[in-house]
C-alpha cells in the first residue's frame, strides 16, 4: 500500500482541522482529494508529508511511519503545495540543481535533472530565470523539482490552480502519465480536472471523510434512484403516462422527455416499456437520473 491513514486526527486548540479520518491508495492510483476550503485537505497532506505532527492516529507511506520514519517518508514522496514556494532569482535548471543537492542526487543529478527538464516540458524556459516564467511554467517547475529524486508518491496540493485552458490541458496530460508509474494524490477545486485525471475521490468536510469511492460509483450513491428520465421519440399521452403503476410524480423536462418519481423504479422500467410495445410508442432513452460530480460535491458538502 503506498498511503495507509489509520484514524488521522489534528486539533489546533478548540478547532479539531481533521477528525479521525482513515484511507488507504494502492501503488498506480490517481486519488483526487476534494473538499470546500477549510475542511481539512492541506492540513493532512502535510500530516502525510511529515510536515505536521497528527494529534491522534497514524500514517505510513511505502510501509513507513509519518512520525518514527520521517526522512524515509520524505525520500518517497514528492510534494508540491499549493504556494509552490521557488527561488525567483534562480535560473530552472540552477534552481533543479539545488534541489538534486538536498536530495543527495550525487552523480545521478546531471541525467536526472535533465530527464525532468524534458518529461515536464521546460526545455524551452530552462535558461530563463523562474520569476520570468508564466504561471503554468512555474508549475512545472515545481512539479519537475517535486519529481527529481524518483519519489514512488506525488503528493500535489491545487497542481492546476491559476492556470489558463490551455496550460489546464497540458498540466492535466503531464499528472495523467506521471499516474501511470506513481501513486498520486492532489486537491483541488476544478470537478473537470477530476473526472479527466482520477480513478477514485475522497471528498472531506469539516475535517471528516464523507464519501470515498470511484466516480461513478459516489454519483449513483448521492442520485436519487428513484427517478427515471425518459425520451420519447414523439408526444405521448401524460395521462396515460401518469396512471401507469408505481408512478408517483410526472414532470415533463423538455421535448418528449419526462422525469417521473417512483417507489419501484425497476418495476416501472418494465411498465414503460410493455406500455410503450404495446402502444407503439418509441423510446429513446429511458434511464436514473444521475448527478454532475459538481452536484454531488455540493450535496455532500453543504
Amino acid at each position: 500500500m503506498s498511503i495507509s491513514v489509520n484514524s488521522l486526527t489534528k486539533i489546533y486548540e478548540s478547532q479539531k482541522a481533521v477528525d479521525h479520518i482513515s484511507f488507504q491508495i494502492k501503488k498506480g492510483e490517481i486519488v483526487g482529494f476534494l473538499g470546500p476550503n477549510g475542511a481539512g485537505k492541506s492540513t493532512t497532506m502535510k500530516m502525510i508529508c511529515g510536515y505536521l505532527p497528527p494529534t491522534e492516529g497514524s500514517a505510513e507511506v511505502c510501509g513507513f511511519d509519518i512520525q518514527k520514519d520521517v526522512m524515509e517518508v520524505r525520500k518517497r514522496i514528492g510534494y508540491l503545495p499549493e504556494s509552490n514556494p521557488l527561488y525567483h532569482d534562480m535560473y530552472v535548471r540552477e534552481f533543479l540543481e539545488f534541489s538534486a543537492g538536498i536530495h543527495q542526487l550525487g552523480s545521478n543529478a546531471k541525467a536526472r535533472i535533465e530527464e525532468m527538464i524534458l518529461i515536464t516540458g521546460l526545455a524551452k524556459e530552462a535558461h530563463k530565470k523562474i520569476g520570468a516564467l508564466s504561471k503554468g511554467y512555474k508549475q512545472r517547475v515545481g512539479l519537475a523539482q517535486a519529481m527529481l529524486h524518483n519519489p514512488e508518491v506525488l503528493i500535489l496540493d491545487e497542481p492546476t490552480s491559476g492556470l489558463d485552458p490551455n496550460q489546464l490541458v497540458e498540466i492535466r496530460d503531464l499528472i495523467k502519465n506521471i499516474g501511470k508509474e506513481k501513486t498520486v494524490l492532489l486537491s483541488t477545486h476544478i470537478m473537470q480536472e477530476v473526472q479527466a485525471m482520477c480513478s477514485r475521490v475522497i471528498i472531506i468536510n469539516n475535517g471528516q471523510i464523507v464519501a470515498d469511492d470511484s466516480i461513478e460509483h459516489i454519483q449513483e450513491a448521492n442520485t436519487g434512484k428513484n427517478i427515471l428520465t425518459v425520451v420519447f421519440e414523439q408526444e405521448i399521452n401524460f395521462e396515460k403516462l401518469q396512471a401507469l403503476a408505481h408512478v408517483k410524480k410526472v414532470e415533463k423536462s423538455g421535448s418528449h422527455r419526462y422525469k417521473i418519481t417512483t417507489d419501484k423504479p425497476d418495476e416501472l422500467r418494465r411498465s414503460i416499456m410493455q406500455w410503450a410495445l404495446q402502444n407503439d410508442i418509441h423510446i429513446n432513452s429511458l434511464q436514473a437520473e444521475t448527478q454532475s460530480l459538481e452536484e454531488v460535491f455540493r450535496t455532500l458538502t453543504k
